[in-house]
């Protein structure tokens, strides 16, 4: 908890609570779900929790925004992202139903009340959002193919409505074969620690 706390020192009594809560959830529900590796579990906060709040370090969400999370899994980075922006909105999508569950159960547990979880797919959303973010789901390609129409035009934002990609390494040959501008960020710049070092958060501009 003391890594978010380092990185994130405004936070409310109400989000210090909540983060502080997530250890547990996360434990228990993971010994029922595995949708954290067992090796991870240990290191919750800086590779799931501090990793998801990458992305809170390129964007500011303003309040109001709409945000899609593709592929959620047990919640990152939709959840700790969540806690961080209650005054935006949250939908996280995953295609395995068990996963979802887990990120249900988390949130009612920890009481985080801007967040919908649904089992499907992301090419089956019918609404539209502000940013759609999501946690190495896939290449940059086929990832926008799923989700290139459900950005909303409304712009209010610092950064124009788009992607907001969290993925490591070197992301070259994926952003050419996407052939849309698209902006590196390496998470680098704002954590010390040695499992940021080829982290990155990509924006991809929708419009």
């Amino acid at each position: 908890m003391q890594i978010i706390q380092k990185y994130f020192k405004d936070l409310s009594p109400e989000q210090i609570r909540q983060f502080a809560a997530l250890k547990d959830l996360y434990t228990e529900w993971n010994d029922k779900i595995n949708v954290v590796s067992r090796k991870d579990i240990d290191q919750l906060y800086e590779r799931h929790i501090l990793h998801s709040l990458g992305i809170a370090k390129v964007m500011s969400f303003k309040p109001g925004t709409r945000i899609l999370d593709v592929g959620t899994g047990g919640g990152f980075p939709g959840v700790p992202l969540a806690i961080l922006f209650p005054d935006c909105n949250f939908h996280l999508i995953d295609s395995i139903g068990k996963k979802i569950k887990v990120v249900e159960e988390v949130c009612a547990g920890a009481g985080i009340k801007n967040v919908t979880a649904t089992h499907g797919r992301a090419e089956d959303v019918k609404d539209t959002y502000h940013f759609i973010v999501s946690r190495a789901v896939t290449r940059f390609k086929p990832f926008w193919s799923w989700i290139n129409k459900k950005f909303n035009a409304e712009q209010f934002n610092d950064l124009n409505n788009g992607v907001l990609y969290l993925k490591g390494g070197d992301l070259a040959e994926e952003i050419q074969e996407l052939n849309r501008p698209a902006y590196e960020y390496d998470l680098n710049m704002f954590f010390e620690e040695e499992f940021f070092d080829t982290k990155k958060v990509v924006h991809v501009p929708a419009f």
